[in-house]
């Protein structure tokens, strides 16, 4: 693995996964693959769980980890190549990027997309600048469209409590993706990334449910079954994952915000008794209730600890491979 941007870099999902279980069962294995080594992780964004977990990872591996904020910490950064810089950017990623890849071994960075622009956003400018300048490894921490280091954690969850509930006569899981009320409109980062990984990792029966007019791009569906009816969506699922995301194709708009999509106990009785995800953060009560967030359904505390062994496996494979 030479960089962590999408599933497109990782050459076997499975032995992936299965290299972050280890380093669940065995934390310090490789305490010494990263002596000597830094990663340094550029938050453009605000984040908690990513942040800390590549931050425990990076450590548990021997390395040092140093976070930098760089809105409120360095200068606003110009990323547009051939800018006139004459407006509020300082410092252009062009001069910044390459003294990040002498300073550090791994480069780690999150940035959000604007929702304003979705040509921009989805160019994903900021991110492929940082490739194209740093000239080390780079690992998303979350980008305009993807993230993809959640993802892996997904499948890392599901993997294991299908280790401890296996299906019986059935040979793949139902997953569900199910859209969810928001007080404000939210990326598709994480339904993106997600449809992509289950997609390619191919061991599921896949649907994906929403409302009228939030269809996410074929790009990272394609493989998915599209059902609009959430109850009919979630019958017989196995693994329920909610998550908000604003429009794709009238970009970054909130259209509805029908409290009906919210997933409480009783829609939530149509399924195989299914497991309950959310990445986190979780607006309790809007986008699922309480009674659920609390149950033995929930699987959110698992996932969320699940970070860190996706990251730990993420950074143990970009070390071997660019020695």
């Amino acid at each position: 693995m030479k960089q962590f941007i999408s599933v497109h870099d990782v050459n076997n999902i499975d032995a992936l996964v299965q290299k972050a279980l280890a380093y669940k069962a065995s934390p310090f294995a490789d305490k010494n693959l990263g002596i000597n080594k830094r990663i340094g992780c550029l938050f453009l964004n605000p984040s908690m769980r990513t942040r800390l977990s590549t931050q425990i990872a990076a450590q548990n591996l021997g390395m040092e980890c140093i976070v930098f904020n760089v809105g409120q910490e360095g200068w606003a950064l110009e990323f547009e190549d051939e800018a006139i810089m004459s407006g509020n950017s300082v410092e252009h990623v062009k001069d910044a990027a390459p003294i990040l890849g002498k300073y550090f071994d791994i480069l780690a960075i999150r940035t959000f997309p604007s929702l304003k622009n979705r040509e921009d956003d989805y160019s994903e400018l900021y991110i492929k600048q940082f490739i194209k300048y740093a000239g080390i490894p780079v690992v998303s921490l979350e980008s305009a469209t993807l993230h993809p280091l959640q993802s892996l954690t997904d499948i890392i969850t599901i993997q294991e409590n299908l280790l401890n509930s296996p299906l019986g006569d059935r040979d793949k899981p139902k997953i569900v993706l199910t859209w969810a009320p928001h007080v404000k409109a939210l990326p598709q980062c994480v339904a993106n990334s997600f449809a992509q990984w289950i997609n390619a990792w191919g061991k599921a029966d896949f649907v994906i449910t929403h409302p009228e007019d939030y269809e996410l791009s074929e790009e990272f569906t394609k493989g998915a079954t599209i059902i609009k009816n959430q109850e009919e969506a979630l019958k017989d699922a196995d693994f329920v994952y909610v998550k908000n995301w604003s429009t794709y194709r009238d970009y970054g708009k909130i259209y509805a915000n029908d409290p009906k999509w919210q997933l409480k106990k009783k829609r939530w009785a149509v399924t195989n008794n299914a497991k309950v995800m959310h990445c986190l953060p979780v607006r309790r009560n809007v986008e699922l209730n309480d009674e659920i967030l609390d149950g033995p359904m929930s699987i959110v505390t698992q996932q969320a600890s699940n970070r860190v062994w996706a990251a730990q496996a993420v950074l143990s494979e970009i070390l071997r491979n660019n020695d």
